[in-house]
């Protein structure tokens, strides 16, 4: 059954919401304690803030700033690099998508059924055997890129990307990776493949670090002995399908009670990666986004408008609770909010965003 009951109460709270977003943001010091009251923080706080500040991690390891994940600690300054990736049921199968961290999927015209296209965020991109294949970009993708200070891979887009790519915070590598011979049309031959990366790096000068346009991770996440669990919550409701209103390839993700990850499919079966012996594309965190949009012209070209706020839900352990999300500029992270005006907590593990057209948000189901 689709969960429309709720939606009203959602819409009617979102207004409120949105005004304790902005009361949060201007209270709290980044580190969202209340300026000006550091001298009444109680014992009580400063001990449960040193240790979690006293987490012993193994030598050598560091929690990611994408999943909080344990990996080498010799790539914490390393730029993720984030991928587009061609979703028409041609392209299939994805090299390597089970190796990213964040996998965005939206909207990538409104012709053809609204296809939609991947951006896949890469943390630990060195590892990579074979990642694509690579399509063109969008100016909604560049702006999100930009976030995380990701450089963008991609293969050349509309010109409409041009003011966006101009920004001094963005890098990007067009065009530049292996072609492989898989029989299909060129346009659908294009893959990162082993030393693509580092020549790119070396021959452009961009750097592999992050840079002055960098925030700082935008992701809060829960502790793994205490994740979060939505049933705590009188808003949360049951969420072990989610089918998404993408018409071109029907995908949907099923959530799996005996290790609690969400397994995507598209276009009638599971996505697998035969770069890592056919596993299935799973995540932890579900963020599932309503969003207006903006068309270009009659070819379908258009930007989602993603530099405002906006209501949607959080998914994961198989519940859902609704939220607002609010983005300020291009550089700025996207931070999610619950009902009350709280920024949430993720669990530990890699995330799907979706962004859903407002027009289609209501064909949603979450069961």
């Amino acid at each position: 059954m689709k969960k429309r009951s709720m939606m009203l109460a959602a819409m009617l709270a979102f207004t409120v919401t949105l005004a304790a977003c902005g009361s949060n943001a201007a209270d709290t010091d980044p580190q969202g304690e209340d300026v000006g009251q550091t001298a009444d923080v109680t014992e009580e706080t400063e001990t449960e803030t040193e240790t979690e500040a006293e987490e012993i991690l193994p030598e050598g390891m560091y929690r990611s700033e994408l999943t909080n994940e344990l990996i080498d600690e010799s790539i914490k300054e390393q730029r993720p690099i984030a991928v587009m990736v061609d979703n028409e049921s041609i392209a299939l199968p994805h090299y390597g998508l089970t190796q990213a961290d964040i996998v965005y999927e939206m909207m990538n015209s409104t012709a053809n059924g609204r296809i939609t296209r991947f951006m896949a965020l890469v943390k630990d991109w060195g590892n990579l055997e074979q990642f694509g294949s690579i399509r063109s970009v969008r100016p909604t993708n560049v702006i999100l890129s930009t976030e995380w200070n990701a450089v963008l891979c991609h293969d050349g887009g509309p010109f409409y990307i041009d003011e966006y790519l101009a920004d001094p915070a963005v890098d990007h590598f067009s065009g530049t990776f292996s072609r492989v011979s898989n029989g299909k049309s060129r346009e659908y031959t294009e893959y990162i493949m082993p030393g693509d990366l580092e020549k790119n790096f070396e021959s452009s000068g961009v750097s592999t670090e992050y840079t002055s346009y960098y925030p700082g991770p935008h992701y809060q996440f829960a502790n793994e002995d205490n994740p979060v669990d939505l049933t705590e919550y009188e808003d949360a409701v049951d969420a072990t399908l989610i089918d998404l209103p993408f018409a071109h390839n029907g995908s949907w993700l099923e959530y799996n009670e005996d290790d609690q990850l969400y397994y995507y499919s598209e276009y009638g079966k599971a996505h697998v990666d035969p770069g890592n012996d056919n596993k299935q594309l799973c995540f932890k965190n579900l963020l599932i986004q309503s969003c207006g949009y903006q068309q270009y012209d009659e070819h379908g070209y258009m930007i989602f408008d993603c530099i405002t706020s906006g209501y949607g839900y959080y998914v994961t352990n198989g519940h859902a609770r609704y939220v607002s999300w609010t983005k300020d500029s291009m550089r700025a992270p996207t931070r999610y909010y619950d009902m009350a005006g709280n920024e949430i907590t993720l669990n530990t593990g890699k995330t799907y965003v979706a962004y859903v057209p407002v027009d289609d948000w209501e064909d949603l189901v979450i069961e």
